[in-house]
């Protein structure tokens, strides 16, 4: 009864800090650009300060 519900609020929600950060590695193109955007996730560019 509520699944419909529920499927629909999942849509509407916004993407993690986590989800941001691994859609914003696997775009990375070749492993120095892989290892740059490491960089930047490790200094928090995606995180709230």
């Amino acid at each position: 009864m509520f699944e419909p519900i529920r499927k629909f609020a999942r849509a509407l929600r916004a993407p993690t800090a986590q989800e941001r950060e691994m859609a914003y590695l696997n775009g990375s193109h070749d492993r120095i650009d892989l290892e740059y955007r490491q960089r930047q996730v490790d200094r928090g560019i995606f995180r709230n300060r």
